[in-house]
């Protein structure tokens, strides 16, 4: 796939895009960042401090600064965005109409939410936009390196997917931390805690991914009847408390992200 792709972020999520990219094997030519901040890109990546005067609009532009930014870069970002641009947007709460109201003459838009695992290709991927023909088929390319990518068919959902694919990551890594913690209270050594927690995270991912068994039915089956691993799950499972929890959790994080979307709104 031959593209010219204008970056205007690289901070955590656009870096890990962009790591994912060219981990494919895309050429790093076809790439320019501009960032005032960030130190530098991979080899290869183009930097700019500003955005380049006078360059024809890119094939792909991706927005990877913060959402709250949009106003104040839309003017430097429209130039370089034509009718034949697939603009993606990593904007958490930003919705489709205000970007559209922000790049009219763009050829398609498209939300996209992945977290950072996107740099490994193993990122789930969230799609929202009006793209359809080549556009759309561009935008599953561009997303298919960095790891499974669905397309929603509301964008209401946008919110609670960026809470369970986007801020994910993080609620399981606390989970892991909490794990290696509740061991160390009971007598392991941090250091020791840390290391068995995480490798059984990943050994535990990495089985159910290649299962034919959905992740409950994988619980019950390493459980047996009064047995030790039932005894902790009889724990988790006590007045429902874990799914309450996460679905606090969840919802939480959703609420923010409405709350973003509405904000970028203008209320």
């Amino acid at each position: 796939m031959t593209f010219s792709l204008l970056q205007f972020g690289c901070g955590n999520m656009g870096g890990a895009m962009l790591v994912g990219w060219l981990a494919a094997g895309f050429d790093p030519a076809a790439f320019t960042v501009v960032d005032p901040f960030v130190a530098e890109t991979p080899p290869g990546v183009r930097l700019e401090r500003e955005a380049p005067a006078g360059a024809a609009p890119a094939d792909v532009v991706l927005l990877g600064f913060k959402p709250q930014q949009l106003a104040a870069s839309a003017a430097a970002v429209a130039p370089h965005v034509g009718e034949g641009t697939l603009l993606l947007s990593i904007l958490a709460g930003v919705d489709l109409a205000t970007l559209r109201a922000a790049f009219p003459q763009a050829a398609a838009i498209v939300r996209v939410m992945p977290n950072l695992a996107a740099a490994i290709g193993k990122s789930p991927v969230a799609l929202f936009g009006d793209a359809a023909g080549a556009q759309r088929e561009r935008a599953e390319a561009l997303m298919a390196p960095l790891g499974p990518a669905e397309w929603l068919a509301d964008e209401g959902e946008m919110d609670l997917v960026t809470a369970l694919a986007g801020s994910g990551p993080a609620f399981v890594y606390r989970f892991i931390d909490a794990l290696a913690e509740a061991a160390t209270t009971l007598g392991l050594p941090r250091t020791q805690a840390d290391r068995l927690a995480l490798a059984m995270v990943e050994g535990a991912a990495a089985l159910a991914a290649a299962s034919p068994h959905a992740p409950g039915e994988l619980a019950r089956r390493v459980a047996s009847p009064g047995g030790v691993t039932q005894v902790g799950i009889d724990v988790l499972d006590a007045d429902a408390r874990l799914v309450t929890l996460l679905t606090d959790t969840l919802r939480g994080a959703r609420d923010r992200s409405a709350e973003m979307t509405r904000a970028a709104r203008g209320g």
